[in-house]
Parts: C-alpha cells; sequence; structure tokens
C-alpha cells in the first residue's frame, strides 16, 4: 500500500477533498478516517473519526463512491484507511493554508502577495521607538514584518533565549514597563492603520545556558543523571578542557604544541597528544564492556545449581545466541550477560567440575573477544572524534576562510564545550567524582548543535546517538538542549512552560518562524502548533528547514502545516539556479493548460518565501552593491510569498551580526536624510518600493504563470501572465554579480522579442552613485552607504525609455510582437514591461473565451462579445451534437489508422513523435489527458500546434468532407480554430485543448442521451465500456453488412461514395482494434453476437442490434452462419458456434427489447435460399426469422457435412485438405451439439498451426472437436427457450424433423430439452468418486469437482483439460448445474484460471501450458512456434466476464453471505479494467493478455467481446 507521508498534499480554504478507491480497494470494506474537525467540532490531533461514503449515482459501486471533506479550517491534517480487519492500511496528511486578514475591514492577504521584512529585534530599541523604525517596512512597500524573537535574551544570539515567558527588558525605558500587552497593541495598530502583519520567530529546540529557570528545572535538559549514556562523552568533554587549559598555560610547547596553532606540525602533535594523554587515560572502552570475572562466576553458580541449557554450539552461533545487558547507569563495566541466553549457548557435557570448568572457559573466552570487539568500537569512535577535533582546529585557527582565534585561551579554547560546568574550577579527578552525584551530575547539561548532513528526523542527543561522543556536533555553547521526551508526562515542566510561550505568542501575532525546525523534535512542534492554532486557527508558519532533500522537507510540512519555507536566493550561484528556483516557485508555466474543477489531487511544491536577503547572510555586499537591484527584481518576480531582511535595501556595508550587533536600525523621515534617518533616496528603497507593490499587484490580478529565460550569462528575462486576460508583465535584469566598476562588462545585450504590445514600462531602475558627504556615520544607528542610490521611472512609454535604443512591431512564426533593442543596459539595471496582446488577437481570444463559456464558468473572465458571430456559433454545441446519430459519433470520436486509410485518410501524424490511435478526438484526447495534468508543454503535439495549423486543419477538414450532421460539427471546429489561428502561438496549444476537451465532453453528453437508462445511470466504469458500442460499431467505407430486406422500412440509408446510389448503411462491428476492423477480417460471425447483447442490447442500440441480427440471418447456409463476413467467395462458413451465439441474441433481443419477440416476423432476405444455390439480391426470397431459426435446428439435428467452397490453400494455406470437411449435428442419445475433426477448430478456440520449422503447420492447436461445453450449453438455451415461445404462441413449430434410412423422424424441443438435461452432469461433471461408473477414461481424469471441457473428443485427454469455456454454459442454461457442483467447479477455475483481466485458456498445471504468445517466434517447440499457444494459456478478456456472472449467479444461490463476498470479489476484479480503460490510450480493454495480465503486443488493444463481456457483468451486478 502507497505510504504518503512524505507527499505534499496542499489545499486553498473552500476546496472540496474527495477520497476515492484505488483498484486494490474497490470490492473490499476500506473506512477512511481523520482527525480533520468534524462540524462544530474543535480539533483534536489525536482524535479521528470516520468519513461516510457519498454514491453520486445512488448505487453502491465502488469505482465511484467517494468521501469528502470540505476544507474550512487551515492546518494540517492527518487521514489514514482501514482494510477489513487491518485497522490502519495507508495514510497521509492534507495541508490546508491559512487565510490572512488585514486592515480594519480584515481583507484577505493572499499568501502570494506576501511582502516580508525582517527585524533583528534587539536593534529596534526601546518599544515607543518601534513604530518610527519599522515605518520603514510600510513605506518602501512591505505588507509583513518579521520580528526575531522578542523574549528576554541570554548572553549571545538573538535565538538564544533566557526566559521564554518574558519580554526583552531593553525594550523598556527608565520608569516605563512594557509588557506583552503593549507589544499585542502595536501589532494591532500596524495590523489596522498600516495593512500589515506581523510575524516573530518561536525557539522550542534549546534555551539559553544562563536561563534561570534550568537551574531550577536541570530535568529540561539532557543531563548525566537522565541521559546516563552521556558519561564518555562528558567525560571527554571535560578531559578536553583541562587540555585546553593546559595549552593554553605552555604545558605542551616543548611536546611540539604551543598555545598559538600555526602550522601542521603543531596540528600533528595536536594529534599524538589526543590519543596519549586524552583517549588512553580516559578508557571509554570500559563504559561499554563487561567485568569478565563477574560474569563467568555467576554463570559458574548456575551451572552449580543445575541450570542447563541446550547441549553446546559452534562458535558462530556463540556469536549469534549470547546476549548483552546494557548497565542503565553507564558504568564502567556495568554492562552484563543475559544469563539464559549463556545457558543456552552453553553447556557442559555433564555435571562434572571438569565439564562445568571447560564450559565456564568457553565463556570467558567468547567474553574476552566480545570485549576485544567493544573496544574496537571505542576506538573507532575516538578516532573520528580526534578527526572532528583537528578539523575544528585547523578551521578556527589556520583556515583563510575561518575566523582565526589566534592563541589557544580559556575564552578560546581548544574545542567547543558540549557540556555546562556550573561550579568552580577544580581537577578532572574531582570532576569524575561529581559524576556519580546525581544532585551535582544533573546540572552537567548538553549544549545544543547540529551535524553536517544528519538525519533531521533524528535527536542528536537521545540514546543511539553518539554525535556527542564523537565530536561530530556544530555546538552552541551558548544554549542548551531541551528535553522533552515522547509526552508531557515525561517532563511536566518544560511542556507546561514553552506551552505557556506558545500561547503568548498565538495571541499576539498572526504567524511564527519556526527557529530550527530540523533540530526541533517533530510530536513537540507539532503539538505547540496545535496550542497555537487553538487560539489562531489561521496561524502562517514559516521555516527554514536544511534538510537536503525535498520529500524529508514534506514529512515536515506535513506534520507542522507549515504554510511556507524561506529559500534564501542569494545562496544560488548565479542567475540560472535562481531562474530554476523561479519556475519551481510559480504555480504554472505560461501557457499552462486549463484545469478541470474536478481533478486528481497531486502532490505539490511547498509554498515559498523567497529572500532577497536574510539576517544569515554571510558578507553580501561582497557580490557587488550594483546586484542588490536585479537581485530584489527577480525576487519579486517569483510567484510567491518574498522577503527582505531590514538593512538589505538601505545597502549595508556589512552583515549585521546577529550576536555583536548594538546600533538600532534607523527612523523613517520622508523629507531629510540625515545619518540616522532614511528614506526613498537611501539605498534602492525606492526601487524596492515599486518591485513590492508590482510583486501584490500581480499576485492579486490573477498572473499566476510564470516563464523565466537566461538571454545570456548575466541577462535573465522573467515573464509574469494572467491566464484570464493574457496581460503579461516581463522584466528584464542584468545582474551583476562582479562588481561592474573593477571588471569589465560589454554593453551589448541580446534583442529581446516580446509577443504583443507593450502598454508601457512598469518600471525602470537602476543603482547609480550620487554626490553627497559618505562621511557621516552615527555613533548610535546602523550605517548604509549613503552615496548609492536608485534611480528609478515609473509608468512612462517606451519612447521615454533610457535604456531601450529602439521597438518594432514585427511579425515571426510565433506571432505579433516588438523586438527590443537596448543601450546602456548596464549590469544592475532593471526594466519591466507591460504587455498586452496586439488588439485584434485580443478580440479573437476575447471572442472564443465567450464560445468556450458553455464548457465552463472559467471563461467568462476575459470574454468579450463579438461584432460578427460565425452562424454555426450562434447556437450551443450541444444543439449541434444531438443531431449526430452514435454511427456519427464512431466517425467524430474514434476509427484508428486501419479504418481511416480505407476511407482515404489516416490518423494524424506528429512529426518525431507518433501516430495518433484514433483520428476522432479520443485519439487527441488520450494525449491531452497525459501532459494537460502535468503541463507538459515541451510535448511534441505541443510544438506540432505551435508550429503551425495543420493538425485544426485536419480536424475540421476530416469531419468536413463527410458532410450533414457531421459535416456541421466540422463547421464548429473550424470557426472556433479561427480564432486559434490570429493569437500567439504559446497559446494555442491550451485553448486547442480547450476546443477539444469542451467539444468531446458535449459529444459523450449527447452518446449518452441516446443510450439506455443503464448507461445513463451507470457509474463511470459502465459508461467507458458503453462507449465500446461507439468505438466498434461503425458504417464502413468498402464494406457493409449484407442488404436486408428492402419490406423493412425503418433500415438507414445513405449515399455510397463509391456508386453515388442510396445504400442501405447498417453498422457493422469491428471485431478489434487495430487488427480486426476493415476488409474481411473486420466482421467476424462469432464476435458480433459475443459483443451483440453487451455493446447493443444493453446500451439501447435495439434497432441496430435487429437489423445485425437479420442480416446475418440472410447468410444462413449449411444451417451455419458465417465465420467471416466479406464478399460472397470470402464467406467462411467453417465455424460451428457462431451460429449458437447468433441464435443466443435473438433470444436476448426478445427478452430485453420491449416487444422484442417481433422480430421473429421481420423478413429475412436469404442470400443462399438452399446450399447450392447462388447468391440471391435482397428481397429475392424473404422468409420470417422464425423460419430461419427453425431451419438451424433442423439442419443441426439432420447433421450438417459439407466441404467448404473454393477449398484450398487459395482459400487457407496453413489448413490441410482434411481440415475443409466441415461436420456438426447431434448426438441423439444425449442431445448434445456435436462436431469439427482432428483437423479443424470450429469454435473460439480457433488457432491452425502455421510452423513448419516446429511441424505444427495445418494441426489445429485446440480442435475441441465432440461436443464442446459452451455449445452444449447455448444449444439447450436456444431449445428451452423455444419451448417456452412455442407455449406462448410467438414460435410456430414444436419440433423438428429428420430422415434416417429413409424414414422421417419427429424431434419434440420439449424432448431434446430434457435430453440434455438429463444427460449434461452424466457426461461432463468430474465427479470425487475415482470408481465413478459414468467415467469413460478415469485414466485422464487430473482434476476432480470441474466440469469437462467437451465430451467425446478424437482425442479423448483434451474432453478432461481445465479451460475457462464451462462458465458459459452456466450463464446461458444455469439449469444444467447442480448448484454445489458449480460453485465448486467455480472455486477450482478462481484459484487456477483467474488472471488480472483475464481467463487463462488453459490449466497452468497441463503439460502443454504456455501463458505467452508470440505470433512472431518461429522456433522449434511445437507448442509455441507461430503463436500456437493462442488458446494454451494467455489470458482472454471476454470469458473473464462469463466466469463472473456464474459466480454471480450461483452465489445468490448460494445465500446472502456467500453472495456479499462475491459481488466483492468481481467489484475487486472489476477495478483493474477501469484501471486499463482509464490508462489505455485506446480507450478499450485488449482481447487478451500475457500470463498474469502482462501486456501482450499481438493482442488487438480494444477488443469489442472484452468491452460486452464486462459490461454484462456490471449489468448483472
Amino acid at each position: 500500500m502507497e505510504k504518503l507521508e512524505r507527499s505534499l498534499f496542499r489545499l486553498e480554504q473552500g476546496f472540496e477533498l474527495q477520497f476515492r478507491l484505488g483498484p486494490t480497494l474497490q470490492g473490499k470494506e476500506v473506512q477512511v478516517y481523520t482527525n480533520y474537525p468534524a462540524k462544530d467540532h474543535k480539533f483534536d490531533r489525536l482524535k479521528f473519526h470516520s468519513l461516510d461514503w457519498v454514491y453520486p449515482n445512488g448505487q453502491e459501486d465502488d469505482c465511484d463512491k467517494y468521501c469528502r471533506l470540505d476544507l474550512i479550517v487551515a492546518g494540517s491534517y492527518q487521514y489514514y484507511f482501514s482494510c477489513g480487519d487491518k485497522e490502519k492500511v495507508s495514510g497521509g496528511y492534507i495541508v490546508v493554508d491559512p487565510v490572512l486578514r488585514v486592515g480594519a475591514n480584515n481583507d484577505i492577504l493572499p499568501l502570494d502577495c506576501i511582502s516580508s521584512q525582517t527585524y533583528l529585534a534587539k536593534c529596534l530599541g526601546p518599544l515607543d521607538k518601534w513604530l518610527d523604525r519599522v515605518r520603514v517596512a510600510k513605506e518602501t512597500g512591505y505588507n509583513m514584518i518579521h520580528f526575531t524573537p522578542l523574549q528576554k535574551l541570554g548572553v549571545s544570539s538573538c535565538y538564544s533565549l533566557a526566559d521564554q515567558l518574558e519580554l526583552n527588558p531593553n525594550f523598556s525605558l527608565e520608569g516605563k514597563h512594557y509588557t506583552w500587552r503593549d507589544v499585542g497593541n502595536l501589532v494591532e495598530t500596524v495590523r489596522k492603520d498600516w495593512n500589515m502583519l506581523c510575524i516573530t520567530d518561536v525557539v522550542y529546540n534549546q534555551t539559553a545556558a544562563d536561563s534561570e529557570w534550568i537551574d531550577l528545572h536541570p530535568e529540561c535538559g539532557y543531563n548525566l543523571v537522565n541521559s546516563p549514556y552521556l558519561k564518555p562523552a562528558w567525560l571527554l568533554d571535560r578531559a578536553l578542557w583541562h587540555l585546553s587549559c593546559e595549552v593554553a598555560d605552555g604545558k605542551y610547547a616543548e611536546q611540539g604544541l604551543p598555545a598559538l596553532i600555526q602550522h601542521e606540525q603543531h596540528i600533528n602533535a595536536l594529534q599524538g597528544i589526543l590519543w596519549q594523554q586524552v583517549f588512553s587515560k580516559l578508557r571509554l572502552w570500559e563504559f561499554l564492556q563487561v567485568s569478565v570475572d563477574e560474569a563467568v562466576e555467576q554463570f559458574r553458580q548456575l551451572l552449580q545449581a543445575g541450570s542447563l541449557g541446550v547441549t553446546s554450539r559452534s562458535s558462530t552461533d556463540c556469536r549469534q545466541q549470547l546476549k548483552m545487558v546494557q548497565d542503565p547507569q553507564h558504568r564502567r563495566f556495568g554492562n552484563t550477560v543475559d544469563m539464559e541466553s549463556a545457558l543456552d549457548t552453553f553447556a557442559p557435557h555433564s555435571r562434572s567440575p571438569s565439564d562445568i570448568q571447560e564450559c565456564c572457559n568457553c565463556f570467558r573466552r567468547r567474553l574476552e573477544e566480545l570485549n576485544s570487539e567493544l573496544y574496537k568500537e571505542m576506538n573507532c569512535h575516538a578516532e573520528q572524534a580526534t578527526n572532528c577535533i583537528v578539523g575544528n582546529v585547523v578551521y578556527e585557527r589556520l583556515a583563510e576562510q575561518g575566523p582565526k582565534l589566534g592563541p589557544v585561551t580559556r575564552k578560546y579554547p581548544l574545542c567547543p564545550r558540549y557540556f555546562t560546568f556550573p561550579f568552580e574550577e577544580m581537577t578532572f579527578e574531582e570532576e569524575m567524582h561529581l559524576m556519580e552525584q546525581k544532585d551535582k551530575a544533573c546540572h552537567f547539561l548538553a549544549h545544543d548543535g547540529s551535524v553536517t548532513g544528519n538525519n533531521p528526523l533524528r535527536n542528536l542527543a537521545e540514546s543511539g546517538s553518539e554525535v556527542y561522543l564523537r565530536r561530530e556536533l556544530v555546538c552552541e555553547s551558548d544554549t542548551i538542549k531541551l528535553r522533552y521526551g515522547e509526552r508531557p508526562e515525561d517532563c511536566p515542566y518544560l511542556w507546561a512552560h514553552m506551552n505557556k510561550y506558545t500561547e503568548i505568542t498565538a495571541k499576539l501575532f498572526c504567524g511564527v518562524r519556526l527557529v530550527n525546525c530540523h533540530s526541533t523534535p517533530v510530536h513537540v512542534a507539532e503539538a505547540m502548533l496545535a496550542a497555537a492554532r487553538a487560539i489562531r486557527p489561521d496561524l502562517y508558519v514559516i521555516a527554514d528547514l536544511c534538510t537536503g532533500s525535498q520529500l524529508t522537507d514534506n514529512v515536515f510540512v506535513n506534520r507542522l502545516g507549515i504554510t511556507s519555507l524561506v529559500r534564501d536566493a542569494r545562496s544560488a550561484t548565479g542567475s540560472q539556479e535562481e531562474g530554476g528556483w523561479l519556475s519551481w516557485f510559480g504555480k504554472e508555466p505560461v501557457g499552462a493548460f486549463f484545469q478541470p474543477s474536478l481533478r486528481p489531487l497531486i502532490p505539490a511544491v511547498t509554498h515559498t518565501m523567497f529572500m532577497d536577503g536574510t539576517l544569515n547572510d554571510h558578507s553580501p555586499i561582497q557580490r557587488s552593491v550594483y546586484d542588490f537591484l536585479p537581485s530584489s527584481a527577480l525576487v519579486s518576480m517569483a510567484c510567491c510569498a518574498t522577503g527582505s531582511t531590514r538593512g538589505y535595501d538601505e545597502l549595508l556595508p556589512n552583515q549585521i551580526s546577529l550576536v555583536k550587533e548594538d546600533h538600532l536600525y534607523s527612523c523613517w523621515n520622508p523629507e531629510v536624510q540625515k545619518c540616522d534617518q532614511v528614506n526613498l533616496k537611501t539605498g534602492i528603497m525606492a526601487g524596492k518600493m515599486a518591485l513590492n507593490k508590482l510583486h501584490q499587484e500581480l499576485a492579486a490580478e490573477g498572473f499566476t504563470q510564470v516563464y523565466v529565460e537566461q538571454l545570456d550569462e548575466d541577462v535573465v528575462t522573467v515573464t509574469r501572465h494572467c491566464p484570464s486576460s493574457h496581460q503579461s508583465v516581463l522584466a528584464v535584469l542584468r545582474r551583476a554579480v562582479k562588481n561592474p566598476e573593477g571588471h569589465h562588462h560589454t554593453d551589448n545585450v541580446p534583442p529581446l522579442f516580446i509577443p504583443g504590445q507593450i502598454e508601457e514600462v512598469v518600471l525602470e531602475a537602476r543603482t547609480i552613485v550620487r554626490d553627497i558627504n559618505s562621511d557621516r556615520r552615527s555613533d548610535i544607528n546602523i550605517n548604509s552607504l549613503p552615496e548609492y542610490t536608485a534611480e528609478i521611472q515609473e509608468h512612462i512609454q517606451l519612447k521615454d525609455s533610457k535604456v531601450v535604443k529602439k521597438a518594432a512591431m514585427v511579425s515571426k512564426h510565433s506571432g505579433v510582437g516588438q523586438e527590443i533593442l537596448f543601450k546602456k543596459f548596464k549590469p544592475g539595471c532593471i526594466i519591466i514591461f507591460r504587455v498586452t496582446l496586439e488588439s485584434r488577437s485580443r478580440e479573437q481570444l476575447g471572442a472564443l473565451r465567450r464560445h468556450l463559456i458553455q464548457f465552463s464558468p472559467q471563461y467568462q473572465t476575459g470574454s468579450l462579445a463579438e461584432h460578427s458571430t460565425p452562424a454555426v456559433l450562434t447556437k450551443p454545441l450541444m444543439t449541434i451534437m444531438s443531431r449526430l446519430t452514435l454511427a456519427d459519433m464512431n466517425m467524430l470520436l474514434y476509427r484508428c489508422d486501419a479504418e481511416e486509410r480505407e476511407d482515404g485518410g489516416g490518423c494524424y501524424d506528429i512529426p518525431s513523435w507518433l501516430s495518433l490511435h484514433y483520428g476522432g478526438l479520443q485519439g487527441l484526447m488520450s494525449v491531452l489527458a497525459e501532459i494537460r495534468p502535468k503541463n507538459e508543454l515541451g510535448h511534441s503535439l505541443c510544438d506540432n500546434l505551435r508550429g503551425g495549423d495543420w493538425m485544426m486543419d485536419f480536424i475540421s477538414n476530416r469531419l468536413l468532407a463527410k458532410g450533414g450532421a457531421v459535416g456541421e460539427v466540422g463547421h464548429w471546429f473550424q470557426a472556433m480554430f479561427s480564432y486559434l489561428k490570429h493569437m500567439p502561438r504559446y497559446l494555442v496549444p491550451c485553448y486547442f485543448d480547450a476546443i477539444i476537451q469542451g467539444a468531446y465532453t458535449t459529444a459523450l453528453e449527447a452518446v449518452f442521451k441516446q443510450m439506455s437508462s443503464f448507461i445513463q445511470n451507470g457509474s463511470s466504469l459502465v459508461k467507458q465500456l458503453a462507449l465500446g458500442s461507439v468505438q466498434m460499431y461503425g458504417v464502413g467505407h468498402c464494406l457493409t453488412l449484407p442488404t436486408i430486406s428492402p419490406h423493412l422500412k425503418d433500415v438507414p440509408h445513405c449515399l455510397s461514395e463509391i456508386t453515388c446510389q442510396d445504400n442501405q448503411c447498417c453498422v457493422s462491428l469491428a471485431a478489434g482494434l487495430p487488427h480486426f476492423c476493415v476488409g474481411v477480417f473486420r466482421s467476424w460471425g462469432r464476435d458480433t453476437f459475443i459483443a451483440l447483447r453487451g455493446l447493443m442490447l444493453l446500451t439501447g442500440r435495439h434497432l441496430e442490434a435487429r437489423n445485425i441480427i437479420l442480416a446475418f440471418a440472410g447468410t444462413l447456409r449449411y444451417g451455419l452462419i458465417p465465420n467471416l463476413l466479406g464478399p460472397d467467395s470470402y464467406l467462411r462458413y467453417n465455424c460451428r458456434d457462431a451460429v449458437w451465439w447468433w441464435m443466443q441474441c435473438i433470444q436476448e433481443f426478445c427478452t430485453l427489447v420491449p416487444d422484442g419477440v417481433s422480430i421473429l416476423k421481420c423478413p429475412v432476405s436469404r442470400m443462399f435460399p438452399t446450399n447450392v444455390s447462388d447468391p440471391q439480391p435482397a428481397g429475392a426470397w424473404d422468409q420470417p426469422l422464425y423460419d430461419v431459426v427453425q431451419e438451424v435446428m433442423q439442419r443441426h439435428m439432420q447433421g450438417i457435412h459439407f466441404r467448404e467452397n473454393n477449398a484450398g490453400p487459395q482459400l487457407d494455406h496453413n489448413m490441410t485438405d482434411e481440415g475443409f470437411n466441415v461436420e456438426a449435428g447431434v448426438d441423439q442419445s444425449t442431445g448434445f451439439v456435436y462436431g469439427g475433426s482432428r483437423f479443424n477448430c470450429g469454435t473460439w478456440m480457433d488457432k491452425m498451426g502455421e510452423s513448419e520449422r516446429a511441424q505444427n503447420k495445418g494441426i489445429p492447436a485446440t480442435p475441441r472437436d465432440g461436443s464442446a461445453v459452451e455449445l452444449v450449453g447455448l444449444c439447450k438455451s436456444t431449445v428451452r427457450w423455444l419451448v417456452k415461445l412455442h407455449n406462448i404462441g410467438h414460435f410456430p413449430h414444436a419440433a423438428v424433423t429428420i430422415r434416417r434410412g429413409g424414414q422421417t423422424y419427429s424431434v419434440s424441443y420439449v424432448e431434446w430439452d430434457h435430453k440434455i438435461q438429463e444427460n449434461f452432469e452424466k457426461n461432463f461433471y468430474i465427479s470425487h468418486d475415482p470408481h465413478d461408473p459414468e467415467e469413460k477414461h478415469p485414466q485422464l481424469v487430473h482434476k476432480r469437482g470441474i466440469y469437462k471441457d467437451s465430451f467425446g473428443a478424437s482425442s479423448p485427454w483434451c474432453d478432461y483439460q481445465l479451460r475457462p469455456n464451462f462458465p458459459i454454459a452456466m450463464v446461458v442454461a444455469p439449469e444444467l448445474f447442480t448448484v454445489e457442483k458449480a460453485w465448486e467447479s467455480l472455486d477450482v477455475a478462481e484459484r487456477k484460471l483467474l488472471g488480472p483481466l483475464g481467463m487463462k485458456t488453459l490449466d497452468p498445471d497441463d503439460m502443454v501450458y504456455c501463458g505467452v504468445y508470440d505470433n512472431n517466434l518461429d522456433n522449434d517447440k511445437f507448442n509455441q512456434a507461430k503463436g500456437f499457444n493462442y488458446h494454451q494459456g494467455p489470458e482472454w478478456l471476454w470469458p473473464m466476464g462469463y466466469f463472473l456472472r456464474a459466480k454471480l449467479y450461483f452465489a445468490k444461490k448460494m445465500g446472502k453471505e456467500t453472495y456479499d463476498k462475491t459481488v466483492n470479489l468481481v467489484k475487486n476484479i472489476l477495478s483493474h479494467h477501469a484501471v486499463h480503460l482509464e490508462r489505455s490510450p485506446w480507450k478499450g480493454l485488449p482481447g487478451l493478455t500475457n500470463e498474469n495480465g502482462q501486456h501482450c503486443p499481438f493482442s488487438c488493444k480494444s477488443q469489442a467481446s472484452s468491452l460486452a463481456a464486462i459490461l454484462e457483468v456490471l449489468y448483472d451486478v
């Protein structure tokens, strides 16, 4: 089952989320659970409730039912589902975005509109001055202020909190004490009066090392009492501290390690001293080892007391069996051995002292081996620790990029301390004694930190993690890592303390930033955010995650409900990488497809806050002051939240230190800029204000599509596009990663072609140097670079631009647009254009959107009325579609390449790709359905559409050529496509898809309106299968059905394109696509009538079904109908079963169709009135259908013997001469219909050997001569029906008359029916009794409790083969079967023959079984060469339908419980067919698959009988 905890499903409030069953779950008892709060309930993340199933069609159909959630509450929610007795099978998360509101009217602030500015709280000064300082954010266009923590800080970083509940006292004035309420008032003022939101940081993973509360509650950190496994790491930490002090005091100078470490020799000396003076003396391996003497003595006492285990094992087993027991206090030699495992592993031969001693000696040796292994394990840790210590020293004291701390001192020790030591200095030996004193040891608390490349979901300080011992931690020595445990009960004070901290924050701020999110235990952050959302449901949550994996990021996002992840543009290596990010952060590409309102939920990318600068930037000014503006422009053009940090826009020359910064931010003064004040002339602030305003406008106005292009090394264009108005805003920016003042840059910028018409230059800006006294510096405030400022122009015309040399309207293949030539477009410049479509394109597009409204209201926006609308577009498409017959729909929607070529055309071929599968709309829809959800605009089909109008012309011209109602649809397409031809080519694919999708869905709606209520009210699977009726039935160009009687008045006529005469044009069935659809191989008698009930009668196409029945009736000859329907010379009467399927369909017609029995009186124009007559024209020899039926029965009872016309290799080059002799009849003793010989194959299993190499040519693979079980069933069904018909006066014949030996005999249908009934199970059922007197060949029986495949075969063993044919007889003549026997045989078939889609055609236990069909393979294998195994194992689909129908019928006889289980089984099996239909580009079911459902390349991709049989199952259900 799929695990989706690493997949992100993000939704906005207001969406309806549906859970639907996948194929593996259909037919099973599934329940969906979620902790999303039920209506009028509060959210409890630990409380789940079940969702009710919705049945849209009112029927309990698993393929359409769904559970729903109306998402109106923000947060992260979990769901899972149960299946049967499995309580929790699979699950995942749903993240619902918050809705943020600003201003007095609580206006919505969309997430993509956010422009945030970060403030280092300690640089804001007293609270009464905050509004003056944060006004800078307001005046420069930001709408969100992000504060670092406002709590009382520790001695160092702004994220090291001394007290999470107390406001930083530095914000108060002498005589004026500010509280959290004052902060809340300020935040609310900013929200209401400035339309700005405020968020702040929360830190859950650590507290400041000087926090007073941690001294009172040391259990809140990791110490040596609650985490004794840290003892070795603590000892090492103290030893390193003492070593550092000694190095600082010069003790090791003579050994080559002075206090000032300057070169590699010093490093080598350090390594030696670490091993000799630290690790060797600490003997840390003893914390892992066992006291051998004590363990052996305990073991000896147990042996002497008589405790014995099993016999002694080998040394390898000893290693595996002996179990170590960890000392919970982690003392030296504190570990022990599990004596039960020891006694099981080591057992003396006897209780004699010598044997016990020998056993103890073995035990001792094994313990010594274990201790040796543990010694090596600790040595590995020591080696890693040494490497880390040395690496840290090299970085801090020698590396060019390092801080170069200078000599080792107590302030700057050799390596950072990992644990607190809140006591006076003492010797190392004295410290070791403290370790065992709990009142002291509880205050040795582990500092927090991080490990590069560590699994972020793993707690570094928990047992099993050795990072403190291995010195891998990048330590923050001013913090203490907090220890929550798994639940509040594990550390009550800490949970309560942090919960109160969270509540204070949530009451004041609309959002939080999770500091050190990846280092915070996920369950802790989960609980805290749940508490915050209880106070503020629409909490905005952002976080920086440094996991390096999107999937790992998703775990945090899912569990915590993170709204936006912070991404820093400054960490990108160049414009190309940032551009890639920008495409990622955009909602969709320019020209994206229009998505339907109900669509599959696909994994999303986390919403992003894209930052042009953060507090963690390292010396950003080194990049070049000229790059700040274009970098900000690049970020502002992203379709996501954006952010910056205070100081970036002012061009601060140095990074603001999170630890040492003691200056304050400057205040806002719009008039005069003083050294302690800023305004729009400061730095790039004027440019940033324009960019922020533009960013917010683009998001608010729906510019959701993004396209990024790298014109050259440093020139980037970013396009934001609105998919409804089709306006674009295009930014061109030139990066200046290297300072242009010191590097040569060419002025040559490539010309830029902009599709459409430029309305204005929204913004033109560059960074310039101005003449100002740059020596003015404030001693109190943070100082910027006053000599640099942004020169901007807003909303100007092209002619007023300083960087555009020339703008000319040009026409290119991609459309009409403007070509821009630049001048003086130097590094650091940006220009942003607002672009609209040129006037004609705008008009055409508006008119097109107006016509598309009939398909979806999403096209309302941007639609325009036109002056003159083509007449064909003045009425809804449904009005036009409703005039099409279902035969017309075959032309509109389907027709494969062979059918199209027979008509003089072919399917559309996409160069460099493939031909479409259909000439009709389905060919396009199958491709578009694949590329639409993924917006795969680079697909070859999209390239073809952008490249020219060929595909559009193909569609309309193909339909126009047909004329009539189909031609009118062609006119509609032609008119709609005319709009497309006058718009920019990048928009053609999405609007082409909108037109095709709208027309396709309208056509399907019109199709279903012409079908039966079963189809109209059916499930999606029923409808998909019913479309097979349209797919498979059409009017062929060259070959149609034989002409039926002219005396029938309601037969469709049309003008023949060949003869130009008015001819009948009845639809005929294509047996399969693409192999059996044209010429003589289109209409197969057998396939036509296997499929007719499902695809014609159940769909409501009664008149067309009647015409097909009557047309084949006219071809009756020898008592048979043709196997293949073609011109006279191609009519082959070489199958025994087609006529019985035809008879079954007449019966079904009479049963299912209102007044269906009237067909029996319809005239049939006999093509061959006698066996030897020449073909007769229609109407020359008519007789009622009931007489034709009687002739079939009469001739079979009399016996059929003839040789095929035109027999020989010219008719069939594989068949032997004997095979052309056709025989059929009725066994007078049993009533069974029989026929065939070992030289031919007259049933559906009709493979004739073709391989001369394997010597199977001319040999039928499955002759099935004698009485084939399904034919006996079909015959019984017919006889039973004729008895009933005669009794109610609809059939004039009560018996058949035969001549034998010169005498005439009469056999009544009642007698015939009784005879079959009496003999069937006697001759077909294989009982469990090995001495069954009815069994003639007991030696051939290899399975019992089944029904034979045939009776009386020339090769008797063939009778006993298990094949899927007996369920056919069960469906058509269930009265032949005893319920219990039938059920058992179906169970055997299920176990042996059932495949994913079809039924194995032969028992896998059979010696000739071969499940892979390859018609091209010619080898020496008799049973395989040239596809000889066509019906000897491959899994055919249409028998699956009869198997399931039989299961349903007899399950009902077995009782309700069995029936309910069977219905679930059927649903589960049919789900595989639903999936195949959905995924198949042919939108059909194959004729067969290879074993276990594997694809068979030689099968038809869509087979009429497969579709029909599965549809019939659904009808029965």
